[in-house]
């Protein structure tokens, strides 16, 4: 576990950071706006309810990539690029992660860190807590748009891959230090525009 200075650090990196790449990338929010809402009209945001910092529950952001009724029988996984309920333009968004572009706002605002185990839905928490209670120590951190689990677990859409998730979030939570942030930040860079680790 990080000590009370490298938390602090961490966090006035995250909000600061956070705030240039948004100033950054607001060309490319604009631009996956209107494509999206050129596509089908339906909102260009999705909101999701999601378990943060101490339990507490919050909403993260993303830029929609299914359509508007991809829920309509309930929570479901995506099942990654060949999820048919993808739209068009979601499936570019989701093949170069801008969908994942505001969270940057979840970061400046403190639900999120840039480094952290990904957050999870209270619906698949449950499910975890029921075949591994350790799910519960990730509450001491903040929730990250990447994370060590998700460079070497990718997406989670089975019950087997969240547990297997897990042990590496607590990997995480036990090595966490500046340094290892670093490293995860750097390959998450690598894995999305070079295909390979450090």
């Amino acid at each position: 576990m990080m000590n009370t200075f490298e938390r602090g650090v961490k966090f006035i990196f995250d909000r600061t950071i956070a705030f240039l790449l948004l100033l950054l990338f607001s060309p490319v929010f604009l631009i996956c706006y209107i494509a999206i809402k050129q596509e089908d009209g339906g909102p260009a945001i999705f909101k999701q309810e999601r378990i943060g910092l101490h339990g507490r529950p919050f909403y993260i952001y993303k830029f929609r990539s299914m359509r508007t009724d991809a829920e309509r029988a309930g929570a479901m996984l995506c099942c990654g690029e060949q999820d048919k309920r993808l739209t068009k333009v979601g499936k570019f968004l989701r093949m170069h992660h801008l969908d994942e572009l505001p969270q940057l706002w979840n970061v400046l605002i403190g639900d999120m860190s840039f480094v952290g185990p990904r957050p999870e839905r209270k619906v698949y928490i449950d499910q975890i807590m029921q075949a591994d209670s350790r799910y519960q120590l990730l509450y001491q951190v903040r929730p990250g748009v990447t994370s060590y689990a998700t460079l070497h677990n990718g997406y989670t859409d089975t019950l087997e891959k969240m547990l297997r998730r897990l042990r590496y979030d607590l990997f995480y939570l036990d090595h966490a230090s500046l340094w290892l942030d670093f490293k995860i930040m750097a390959n998450t860079f690598l894995s999305v525009f070079g295909g390979k680790l450090i």
